[in-house]
């Protein structure tokens, strides 16, 4: 069998690949499907948008319990019960006859997902040795790079000469391969020592975020009343509140608040998840204008979209050689200006805008964003000690779920707003403008959290130097060695 020949270092990969491929061609085919799911459902688009909340949200709550749940229970038997979960989400979606049934079949996949993704790359780290880790995480990242490239075009064309439903069927086959070479070729890893789960945090958090979170997405909306949406948004910031002072008395809470002490983590969070909003907005946002306003199908549109995802994956091989030349600080601040105003220039855009000079703004857009992502992921961790690792990699994990779902709960309450001021029901172009330029306001908000830095931040991750000196160079700043 072929399997059996591959080196482990790339059969392990390989195989952790095939949920990570799943879940990230799943999660940008529905951005391009959206429209033909509401009309399907009887919905509105706008509404669609708790089926992004709610899967992103659904990874937020469960990914603390992933890390401690294979340690307890071993990494084999959780990613294939994580592979099992996942895959019944997605054929539950795709039988899905209301939004209420949709959103939450797409719960049900986003628990699948916060323990398959994060406990595959653990069990990697266990399975692989040290020294073939690098190879190993590279081949990890091809399914990551591939698969929001291809989704966009593929969910479109699926959309657009068959039926949305089969977006989520797809998934079934992969599901069942991963489960098949889990079982066969990876080791059932297990940890001696566990403490206890943070229950009461875990409860606290969930409770928390998703009323938060939850509460925004359906504020303006007809699918609840305003007092019950505002009840349920003051009980999530109750409940987060409770969690702060929980986690402050207990040594191994589920998130660990005491990391943002570290200053670059705490702006790689901070400042991270403001620009996300934005992020998190344009994958909901840009899909509805294209096929609501310009009129193009979901197939046309996903051939446009997946642009963004092309940028990104021609940054990947000059992320390196940026940082080095400018350096941590240069790169988030000036890059994040950057990366806004190509959020913002969406609002440009109109139905005899070439497509050509749409595809280049979304390819230059989507590699700006990219380099940003890169920088913020790797300073996040750069003064991080290696027994506090699992923990801020939980805690990032989280921040960025809940910012990409609060972009979207954002854009969706200003369509909403600009819609329900003209007394209609049909979104119009006029109704993008604010909403693309207002998101691109809250990701260039992140400045002022990366400005926080000092000019030498990560200088050992990014090999940045600067000759020293107390002169003011040209630019208006100050010098100084490893900037």
């Amino acid at each position: 069998m072929l399997a059996s020949a591959l080196p482990r270092h790339i059969l392990v990969p390989l195989i952790v690949a095939c949920a990570l491929f799943m879940e990230q061609v799943d999660s940008t085919v529905i951005s391009t499907s959206l429209p033909a799911i509401a009309a399907s459902l009887h919905d509105d688009p706008v509404a669609l948008k708790l089926a992004l909340t709610s899967y992103l949200l659904s990874l937020a709550v469960f990914i603390p319990a992933s890390g401690w749940c294979a340690d307890r229970f071993g990494a084999r038997t959780v990613f294939r019960s994580a592979i099992v979960i996942f895959t019944l989400g997605s054929i539950l979606c795709g039988l899905s006859t209301s939004l209420l049934d949709f959103v939450i079949y797409r719960i049900i996949q986003g628990m699948g997902g916060a323990m398959m993704v994060p406990v595959g790359r653990l069990v990697i780290l266990r399975s692989v040795p040290k020294s073939e880790i690098v190879s190993a995480l590279a081949w990890l990242t091809i399914p990551a790079l591939l698969g929001p490239v291809m989704g966009p075009p593929l969910g479109g064309f699926i959309t657009t000469y068959f039926d949305w439903r089969l977006i989520f069927f797809i998934n079934v086959p992969i599901g069942i391969l991963g489960i098949i070479l889990a079982t066969r070729f990876i080791e059932n890893v297990r940890e001696e020592d566990v403490p206890p789960l943070d229950l009461h945090g875990l409860v606290l958090s969930g409770i928390g975020l998703s009323g938060l979170v939850f509460g925004l997405a359906v504020l303006g909306q007809h699918l609840v009343p305003y007092w019950a949406a505002a009840g349920v948004t003051a009980i999530g910031v109750v409940a987060l509140g409770f969690y702060v002072r929980h986690a402050r008395r207990t040594p191994h809470a589920v998130l660990d608040l005491s990391l943002l002490r570290i200053p670059t983590f705490r702006a790689g969070v901070v400042g991270g998840s403001l620009f996300r909003i934005g992020v998190g907005a344009l994958p909901f946002a840009l899909p509805l204008m294209l096929q609501l306003t310009f009129g193009l199908s979901p197939f046309a549109s996903g051939m446009l979209t997946f642009a963004s995802s092309a940028g990104a994956l021609v940054m990947k091989t000059t992320a390196r050689p940026i940082l080095r030349r400018f350096g941590f600080w240069r790169v988030l601040v000036v890059n994040a200006l950057i990366s806004s105003a190509f959020i913002g220039a969406n609002a440009l855009f109109t139905p005899e805008t070439p497509h050509a000079a749409i595809v280049a703004v979304l390819l230059m857009g989507g590699f700006f964003r990219s380099l940003e992502f890169t920088a913020i992921n790797a300073l996040s961790y750069a003064d991080v000690s290696q027994p506090e690792m699992s923990r801020a990699t939980s805690f990032v994990s989280v921040a960025q779920q809940v910012s990409l779902s609060l972009g979207v709960a954002l854009v969706g309450m200003v369509l909403e707003a600009m819609r329900s001021a003209r007394g209609e029901t049909a979104l119009q172009l006029a109704d993008f403008t604010p909403a693309f330029l207002i998101v691109a306001g809250v990701s260039a908000l992140a400045v002022f959290s990366f400005m926080s830095l000092p000019k030498d931040a990560g200088a050992e991750l990014s090999g940045h130097k600067e000759k020293p000196s107390t002169l003011p160079d040209p630019r208006g700043e100050v010098n100084t060695a490893g900037s």
